[in-house]
């Protein structure tokens, strides 16, 4: 299925139907009296997350989502029938914008999270209401309100614990694979990834994180060139990236540090100018295809200095899972600290205190 990750709609609620004015009519029963009925209520148009969902194709093509008029009301206390809801299913991680003010509306970010796009206008009174003492051949009735009617913007930012970035056939695929449970089309040429990959990363029966593989950057990509700049606001959810480093070189009389430094220098230099949040998230260094590096530790130590690197710096090999197992490790133990973290301000912010002789972790003795 091709990935969509943007779209424009516009949602039109359906109207109230209009009351009814009429009056009992039987034989052997004079005056009978107002006996008119409610309009039915308007469609009403709403989304929800779907985590089966990963692409807002099926809005490329349908911008028109239209629900149905409710029904009139009738004589004989007849009420006219509501009109049926028009549910629309995205993916979990869309932003819903108004599209004229550019207001972001909601952000679908559980699965079975539901919000309202349009409501239905209410049905209209019939004359039965607007009887009394004083009044009693009331011929009033009022009219159905009409739905509300928007133009709104979907935008599909995935929802991941770790993006992985680099250039392409840096790797990235080999290592989602290797470490999940995704498998990205892998093949010894660039740009085989056309298209976010996610990957679900288990590492005991209760714990997992997820992994988003975007397409490579090539230099230039902020400004539009290559793929990878489509696709750079999906690792705006997550909590840490991992700058994939190839340190390979195709003729092995050649030192591939150099190439290896310049390559990084550029993906720093896009991601800066791309986006200044997303250029100051938590970023670890994975050297990829040490295996067939002649010196890995004396190429890891030189790229080091020259990019004056002091954060996390792994050395591995995607394809034969040398360096994975530390590198996923490492990575559920960051994530967890950095939830409980955020679980913490959390309940500062809400008044929530903890006796911080409460470790929930403690085994009972």
């Amino acid at each position: 299925m091709k990935f969509v990750d943007e779209a424009t709609i516009e949602v039109i609620a359906g109207n109230g139907g209009n009351g009814c004015a009429s009056f009992r009519r039987e034989k052997f029963i004079p005056k009978g009296g107002p006996d008119g009925g409610d309009g039915g209520r308007g469609g009403s148009i709403t989304a929800i997350a779907d985590r089966n969902i990963n692409t807002l194709i099926d809005f490329r093509y349908a911008r028109l989502q239209r629900a149905r008029n409710g029904e009139n009301g009738r004589g004989s206390d007849q009420y006219g029938a509501a009109a049926a809801d028009i549910v629309l299913r995205m993916p979990v991680g869309t932003m819903i914008f108004d599209a004229d003010t550019e207001e972001l509306l909601f952000d679908l970010k559980q699965h079975g999270e539901e919000v309202t796009l349009a409501t239905g206008g209410s049905g209209g009174l019939g004359n039965l209401h607007f009887k009394s003492s004083i009044n009693r051949a009331p011929r009033q009735f009022t009219y159905g309100k009409e739905g509300e009617q928007r133009r709104l913007r979907l935008e599909l930012k995935v929802l991941a614990d770790v993006g992985l970035l680099g250039l392409p056939n840096a790797g990235k695929s080999t290592l989602i694979s290797k470490i999940s449970n995704a498998r990205p089309k892998i093949a010894d040429y660039p740009f085989t990834t056309l298209h976010p990959n996610l990957g679900v990363v288990r590492t005991s029966a209760s714990r997992s994180f997820v992994v988003a593989d975007i397409p490579g950057l090539i230099e230039g990509a902020s400004e539009g060139a290559g793929l990878g700049h489509l696709f750079l606001r999906h690792l705006a959810r997550t909590r840490v990236l991992l700058h994939l480093v190839d340190m390979s070189s195709p003729d092995p009389d050649v030192d591939p540090v150099p190439e290896a430094i310049t390559q990084a220098q550029a993906i720093v230099e896009e991601l800066r100018r791309y986006d200044a949040d997303l250029y100051a998230k938590p970023r670890w260094l994975v050297l990829n295809k040490l295996d067939v590096n002649p010196d890995p530790e004396d190429a890891k130590r030189r790229l080091c200095e020259a990019l004056g690197w002091e954060g996390p710096v792994f050395g591995i090999s995607a394809l034969n899972g040398d360096g994975t197992q530390e590198l996923v490790w490492a990575l559920q133990k960051y994530l967890d600290e950095t939830k409980a973290a955020e679980q913490r301000a959390q309940d500062e912010a809400d008044g929530i205190n903890l006796d911080p002789r409460f470790d929930p972790d403690r085994q009972a003795p």
